[in-house]
C-alpha cells in the first residue's frame, strides 16, 4: 500500500516504521518542512525517538505529503488538531485514526468527525518506543466496515505487531480517551508513594466508570475488558514512559498541569480530555467519580483533598 502517516510525533513515527517493515511504501507527513527535511537527509526524527532508523520512510511537510495519491492515510496527531487535518486530507482514501482523545470543540468522539470517506481506529497497549524497536505488542482495529478493517488488519499485522479486529467503533474511542483521564489519577498515586494496593484499586475502579460510561453510550462492556480498554489502560497507568502517568505524578508533587506538560514536553491527551469526559458523563446521567475528581485536582483542589473525598463516598456493592 501506499500510506501517508500524518504527525511526526512519537506515535505517528514509531507506526511509520511499523508500516515500512511491512513493505509499505510510507511518507512521514510532518508538521513543518524542517523536521521533515531532517528525517530525509539523516534518516532519523530530530524531535521524537531521534535513535529509531527511519531508512525507507520518505518524509514531506502535511501540504506537501502525497495525501492525494495514498491508498490509506493513517493519522496521528493531537485531539486538539485532528478535525482540522481530517478536513483539510485531499483525496478519498480510508483514514485509520491513532489519535486517543474527544474532539475539544464538538465534545463528541474523534471518528464523527471524517464524513467524506471510510474511517477505522487503531488502539490498545502501544507504547510508541516499544513498538518502534519491534517488541511484541498488539492492537484492534474497530470499523464499522468489517471489510475494511480486515483489509487494514491483513495489511498491518506482522510477526511482531499482532492486530485483531472491533466493530464497536463507539467502546474503542471511548476506551481510548477514559483511559488517559485514569491514568491521570494513577499517576498521583505514585506521585503520593501511595503504594500498588492504593494504585491497582483505583486502576480498577477506574475501569468500572469506562464500562458503566461504555454501556450508557451504547458500546459493548467487553470491549473495555479487551486490548483497548483494560490492556491500554495497564499499560498507561504503569509505564514509566506513559505522558499522562508522568503528568499525574508530577502533579501530585507540586507542579501545576501546565508545568508538567511543559516538563514532559509532548501532548498530554489526558488534560484535554478529562473535562470533555466529565461533561460527557454529566450530559448521559453516568456516574464517573475519578474523572470529576482528575478534574477537580485539574482545577486547582489538592489531590490528597480528592483522595479523602474518594475514600469516604458512601459504601456500597462492587
Amino acid at each position: 500500500m501506499n500510506v501517508v502517516v500524518v504527525g511526526g510525533g512519537s506515535w505517528g513515527t514509531a507506526f511509520a516504521r511499523l508500516l515500512a517493515d511491512h513493505g509499505h511504501t510510507v511518507t512521514l507527513a510532518c508538521r513543518d518542512a524542517e523536521q521533515a527535511a531532517a528525517i530525509r537527509a539523516t534518516g532519523r526524527n530530530p524531535r521524537y525517538l531521534t535513535d529509531i532508523d527511519l531508512t525507507g520512510v520518505d518524509a514531506a511537510s502535511i501540504a506537501d505529503a502525497p495525501v492525494a495519491d495514498a491508498n490509506l492515510v493513517v493519522v496521528a496527531v493531537p485531539s486538539a488538531s485532528f478535525g482540522e487535518v481530517v478536513r483539510a486530507l485531499p483525496g478519498s482514501a480510508p483514514v485509520l485514526s491513532l489519535t486517543k482523545g474527544l474532539d475539544p470543540v464538538t465534545e463528541d468522539r474523534l471518528s464523527t468527525l471524517v464524513t467524506d470517506r471510510p474511517v477505522a481506529v487503531l488502539s490498545g497497549p502501544n507504547i510508541a518506543e516499544e513498538v518502534a524497536r519491534g517488541l511484541p505488542a498488539a492492537a484492534v482495529i474497530a470499523c464499522e466496515s468489517l471489510p475494511l478493517a480486515v483489509q487494514l488488519q491483513l495489511a498491518i499485522t506482522s510477526s511482531a505487531f499482532r492486530v485483531y479486529v472491533n466493530d464497536d467503533l463507539v467502546g474503542v474511542e471511548l476506551c481510548a480517551a477514559a483511559k488517559n483521564v485514569i491514568a491521570l489519577a494513577a499517576g498521583g498515586a505514585d506521585g503520593l508513594g501511595l503504594g500498588d494496593n492504593a494504585k491497582a484499586a483505583l486502576v480498577t475502579r477506574g475501569l468500572v466508570e469506562m464500562g458503566r460510561l461504555a454501556e450508557v453510550a451504547g458500546a459493548r462492556p467487553e470491549t473495555f475488558a479487551g486490548l483497548a480498554g483494560m490492556g491500554d489502560l495497564i499499560v498507561t497507568c504503569w509505564s514509566k514512559s506513559g505522558r499522562n502517568r508522568r503528568c499525574g505524578e508530577l502533579v501530585a508533587r507540586g507542579a501545576t498541569p501546565a508545568e508538567a506538560a511543559r516538563e514532559i514536553g509532548m501532548v498530554v491527551e489526558g488534560l484535554t480530555t478529562a473535562p470533555i469526559l466529565r461533561d460527557l458523563a454529566h450530559r448521559l446521567g453516568v456516574e464517573m467519580p475519578i474523572t470529576e475528581g482528575v478534574c477537580a485536582v485539574l482545577d486547582g483542589i489538592p489531590l490528597t483533598e480528592l483522595l479523602a473525598r474518594l475514600m469516604e463516598r458512601d459504601p456500597t456493592v462492587e
